[in-house]
């Protein structure tokens, strides 16, 4: 036998040996299911934030000055 056709034999082998360990370990690993219910002692999604008191674009209005004191200005 060649030392080509020897090599095509080892690499076929070792490549079946892997697909075989590899079905083997995925049908063995507990892949579970997906849904949308919510896991057991969780307290649920996040909820929506209430609506804003302005118009989209429209600055958000200050109320007095800033509180700074460094802003502030001293005689």
């Amino acid at each position: 036998m060649e030392d080509q056709n020897r090599m095509t034999l080892v690499l076929s082998a070792v490549a079946l040996a892997v697909a075989i360990v590899a079905t083997i370990t995925m049908e063995r690993v507990n892949m579970p299911a997906v849904s949308n219910d919510a896991a057991p002692g969780t307290v649920g999604l996040a909820r929506p934030h209430p609506p804003l008191d302005r118009a989209a674009g429209e600055p958000i209005q200050t109320v007095g000055g800033p509180s700074s004191a460094s802003i502030r200005g001293r005689p």
